[in-house]
């Protein structure tokens, strides 16, 4: 394969010349056989890099070594950040075929890279803030894995503080947790969530440690919302959606890219391409259309870090 001769980005037209096909083929293969391809102001682009992985993948006569927790085999393994539509969207998952059973762990997104890191998951769920308040996982992912994995992103959802139906104790935002006559419920260290909580600590005038009920955690953002129901606490990081499904009040602090990283070696098989395509289908949207604090315009697109066009293609 003359792979040098083609950018880090190919046309359908060098993809044909490339696979020795027409053009027509190209996106069958797309469609069929999981040609990973993004579509860019109407044209379809193909990472090079990937193809050419997909190739390697798609040889039939060569058995892939450690391959027994293969999701060919009816297995997906999920872990990392908890999420109402992600949640949902493993149920529609389970409706839509029966050849692959999805299994979640609720770890964290740190948990989850921990998990792609060991091999033992083959989708680490993300949310993770670097330090350039702009950009999520990538310098994490970057981190903790050997080998960089594939980032497709789930949707981007919108992070704050739940309070109380009617915001009793008028909380407008971080400061607010910080006065005395306010206890809140913190989400478990590794969350993407405790991060952007503290995060947002640290650039205000206040600590944690005047907050009341700070090392108080729980493991999901619906467990920190009925926390706030019973009474039991007046505030909560979490996503806007558990607002919307309790009757909650909400106060907004940013929205945040969520994201699925998948490991490299197992990205083209027949479980990973089926929950990936479910993201492209109506039954999905109208799915998260039913929920608030969500935006899937970038859903199941491939993603890259800035400094993408300038690494090696080696």
């Amino acid at each position: 394969m003359e792979a040098t001769q083609y950018g880090k980005f190919l046309s359908t037209k060098e993809v044909a010349k490339l696979l020795n096909v027409n053009e027509k083929m190209v996106y069958a293969l797309v469609n069929d056989k999981g040609l990973p391809a993004t579509k860019v102001t109407g044209k379809w682009l193909f990472p090079r890099r990937l193809v050419e992985e997909w190739l390697e993948t798609h040889v039939v006569n060569y058995k892939k070594p450690g391959n027994s927790s293969s999701s060919e085999h009816g297995v997906l393994l999920l872990a990392g950040s908890d999420d109402l539509l992600f949640q949902r969207t493993l149920t529609l998952f389970h409706a839509k075929q029966s050849e692959t059973v999805g299994f979640f762990a609720n770890l964290g997104s740190m948990g989850g890279l921990k998990c792609l890191r060991r091999g033992i998951c083959h989708i680490g769920v993300c949310h993770l803030l670097q330090d350039d308040n702009e950009e999520y996982n990538f310098d994490f992912a970057d981190q903790e894995l050997e080998k960089a994995p594939i980032f497709v992103n789930f949707s981007r959802r919108q992070q704050g503080i739940l309070v109380a139906p009617g915001n009793p104790k008028n909380i407008t935002g971080v400061v607010d947790l910080a006065r005395g006559d306010v206890t809140i419920v913190n989400r478990p260290l590794g969350t993407g969530t405790r991060l952007l909580l503290d995060y947002e600590i640290a650039r205000s005038d206040i600590s944690s440690g005047q907050i009341k009920g700070y090392h108080r955690d729980v493991a999901r953002h619906l467990d920190a919302g009925l926390e706030i129901l019973a009474g039991r606490a007046d505030a909560a990081p979490a996503i806007s959606a558990v607002a919307g499904i309790l009757g909650l009040g909400f106060v907004p602090l940013r929205w945040e890219r969520f994201d699925l990283l998948i490991a490299r070696e197992c990205f083209f098989e027949r479980g990973i391409q089926s929950f990936i395509g479910l993201l492209h289908e109506k039954p999905f949207q109208d799915l998260a259309a039913t929920f608030t604090g969500y935006d899937i315009s970038l859903c199941g697109k491939m993603l890259f870090p800035d400094n993408f066009n300038k690494e090696s293609s080696s």
